[in-house]
């Protein structure tokens, strides 16, 4: 079957006659009719009815259209991002990211990566929520531990762990039976034990703080409210600066970030570009946030 006869009939169809698809296209009418015309006569039915008021789909005609609408927007969007392979990272990309981590990171890395790809302008929203890239027209996510999605397609760019932190004032636990320990916990915190080491310490927070953010949590502990359990990358200055003291690493636990876009036609320049970029800024994807 002849692919420009089928896209001809549906630019014919989808604008309700042949004079406002040669307007829209630049196509003559008459190549338009001889096209619909060859395709008719391959299918062997009528598709299109041509009368006094204009033309009207048959049932055959109709039932094409609908068959193939969406797989013919696939083709062209495939031959578009093709044709874009071929260019510069360019136009507006669209990048929904966990609040938390934009704070702490995609300020720089959106600024690094403008400077690295000057015709590329970033819009980057900072939401929890799982958004629709396709629905709200984005073009990659960022998501902590993502579930398995047909429809998005990504990688893995950082990891991280799980660690109890607690200020040098706090006296650490010695190993051995479960031990309760003074706790900033998070406002919807749950009764658990945490353990660390494969076991060598088990410690069960009794709240002291109930608290809605990482940074919240990490800013208590380092003036000595109590114990804190959080990502390492969270606390990382303040352990380095010895503000802070990790008592040990929740084990089996892993944090990872992935950066992932739609799997519904090939990434386009800019995507491309910004995976590899964000990639590349942690080459051993280490999840130790730059300063």
């Amino acid at each position: 079957m002849d692919l420009n006869a089928l896209a001809d009939f549906a630019l014919v169809a989808s604008n309700g006659g042949l004079g406002k698809a040669s307007r829209a296209s630049g196509k003559s009418k008459a190549t338009l009719s001889r096209r619909i015309a060859d395709l008719e006569e391959q299918l062997g039915v009528r598709l299109i009815e041509r009368g006094a008021r204009g033309l009207k789909l048959t049932e055959a005609g109709e039932m094409l259209m609908a068959r193939t609408e969406g797989p013919m927007h696939e083709v062209a969007e495939a031959m578009t991002a093709t044709r874009e392979g071929l260019s510069a990272p360019r136009g507006r990309l669209r990048i929904a990211s966990p609040v938390l981590f934009s704070q702490l990171a995609m300020g720089r890395i959106c600024a690094e990566f403008c400077a690295a790809y000057p015709e590329v302008t970033v819009d980057l929203v900072a939401e929890d929520r799982m958004v629709d890239l396709v629905e709200e027209q984005f073009d990659v996510a960022i998501r902590i531990n993502p579930s398995a999605d047909s429809s998005l397609v990504g990688r893995c760019f950082a990891k991280d762990r799980l660690v109890v932190v607690a200020a040098p004032s706090v006296p650490i636990p010695s190993p051995g039976a479960v031990t309760p320990v003074p706790g900033i916990v998070f406002s919807n915190f749950q009764p658990a034990n945490w353990t660390l080491d494969d076991g060598r310490l088990v410690l069960q927070p009794v709240p002291r703080l109930r608290l809605s953010s990482f940074l919240m949590i990490r800013d208590a502990a380092v003036a000595g409210a109590g114990a804190a359990l959080m990502p390492q990358s969270i606390a990382w200055s303040q352990l380095t600066r010895g503000e802070l003291v990790q008592w040990g690493t929740v084990t089996d636990v892993e944090v990872a970030l992935w950066v992932l876009h739609t799997s519904r036609r090939l990434p386009s320049p800019k995507v491309r570009a910004f995976v590899e970029f964000i990639c590349n800024q942690y080459p051993e994807a280490s999840l130790v946030l730059k300063g």
